[in-house]
């Protein structure tokens, strides 16, 4: 892929700041530079251009793309991936993010750089407990996470609005209407972020959160959730994980000692006033458990542990991460440890992430670690229905905004944004177009399963 020159939107460091700061460079004319690099990129391409999909020039089978993106992955367990990805279109889509990357990647871009999400998805916008105990509703899936052009996350998500919108009986018109609402919330965000203090834009809070039906579901379900609920869900009276089909079984002997030694190096990720309170919690049993759509084939091991008592335990989820689907056409990420990777990327994104949010390396692998549910809330596609999916979707482009702007330069953004008008007529026709192109790919999978060259499990 022919990238040009990126604009790299990093932090400061203190060495480049010590350099400004030496020139007493007027903070007027900074700005304004920065304005115009955002405008001069409007050359490289055009707001309309966004809006423009290169498919038609596709020089690869999606399904190939598919097949060749488990590496690394529980072989058995990819046949229970393809039977929930043939479940439907979104589900398709929540699990290929492999052959978006690649089509995205044949496409050209701003070259304006920020955190991605990587895989921004309606269900992947969701309920957490902070660190002060405080319920927030974000972006709560990191694993594709890399530095690349902020228009990818934008055409991921507005997608997703409309494979999420069908799914949940809109039309296609109520489904355009929602993702240009997204796009115009996401271009209004960044404008009023891009004026505001760097400190106060980067805790930026969002007041339309509780709402939104969606939000306010998922918001029930987290002040409902607790670790306690999943002692009775996953294990028995003895403090031992059951086996549920296809979902959970219990490790023992050299692969549950490897996972418990590799909290020592866990251990070494976390800041020291957390370490002090991940200290008084002590293993008690060790499990592998099937996640998500996307997620299954990957290593996902949850370590039950137990602070002050029977009614004091800690659930933590240890799960395998490989490159992000984005690696091989952008080349920006630096970690040599796939789980740092996607911990420092949702750190960058989320003004506040997992308490226990870390990284360790078992084997072959490397992994992310949190907790496992930290009363946590998902989107249930059943609360999109009539005014639900216009107001998530407005949600969803404030919090996409604000990781941006936190994670890259928004002044620059949005002075190649301007009113907003040109790029959300943009992605709300890239979204609509690239829906078919999941819909035609999602009709590939599911004649290669008639057929038999792609096997399936748990279809039902």
């Amino acid at each position: 892929m022919k990238t040009g020159t990126p604009v790299l939107s990093k932090p400061m460091t203190r060495h480049r700041t010590a350099r400004v700061s030496k020139r007493k460079e007027n903070p007027i004319n900074q700005n304004r530079a920065r304005q115009q690099v955002g405008r001069k990129q409007r050359e490289r391409i055009s707001r309309s251009r966004l809006g423009e999909l290169s498919t038609h020039k596709r020089s690869f089978n999606p399904i190939d793309v598919l097949l060749a993106s488990t590496e690394g992955r529980v072989p058995k367990l990819l046949p229970l991936k393809y039977g929930r990805m043939s479940k439907s279109p979104f589900a398709f889509f929540r699990g290929a993010v492999s052959i978006m990357a690649a089509d995205l990647a044949n496409e050209p871009h701003t070259g304006i750089l920020v955190q991605l999400c990587g895989d921004a998805h309606v269900q992947n916008l969701g309920c957490y407990e902070a660190p002060d105990g405080r319920l927030v509703f974000d972006i709560n899936d990191f694993d594709e996470t890399i530095a690349g052009p902020w228009e990818w996350d934008l055409k991921r998500m507005a997608t997703s609005i409309v494979l999420a919108g069908l799914e949940s009986d809109h039309r296609h018109s109520a489904c355009a209407e929602s993702v240009e609402a997204f796009a115009q919330s996401y271009c209004e965000a960044i404008r009023m972020l891009a004026a505001q203090p760097i400190l106060v834009a980067a805790r930026h809070q969002i007041h339309r959160v509780r709402k939104a039906e969606a939000v306010s579901a998922a918001w029930q379900q987290a002040e409902r959730a607790n670790p306690t609920d999943l002692l009775a869900k996953y294990t028995n009276r003895s403090s031992q994980f059951k086996k549920i089909e296809n979902t959970l079984w219990r490790i023992r002997g050299k692969e549950r000692r490897a996972i418990l030694d590799s909290l020592d190096l866990y251990l070494r990720s976390l800041p020291p006033e957390r370490l002090h309170l991940f200290e008084f919690f002590r293993p008690l049993d060790v499990a592998f458990k099937v996640v998500g759509t996307g997620s299954v084939g990957l290593r996902d091991y949850v370590v039950l542990m137990e602070g002050n008592g029977p009614k004091d335990p800690l659930f933590l989820q240890i799960k395998q991460e490989v490159e992000s689907a984005y690696a091989p056409y952008l080349k920006t990420s630096r970690y040599e440890n796939q789980g740092q990777r996607v911990a420092v990327g949702q750190r960058r994104i989320q003004p506040v992430s997992d308490l226990l949010l870390g990284w360790t390396h078992i084997g072959e692998h490397d992994y992310a670690v949190r907790q496992l549910n930290d009363h946590k809330g998902s989107v249930d596609l059943t609360q999109l229905r009539s005014e639900g999916l216009s107001s998530l979707a407005q949600v969803a482009g404030e919090l996409l905004a604000r990781g941006h702007a936190r994670s890259g330069d928004p002044a620059i953004i949005a002075s190649y944004l301007g009113s907003g008008d040109k790029v959300a007529n943009a992605i709300v026709h890239y979204a609509l177009e690239y829906a078919n192109v999941t819909q035609a790919d999602f009709e590939a999978l599911t004649n290669a399963v008639k057929t038999g060259s792609v096997p399936v499990t748990g279809r039902s």
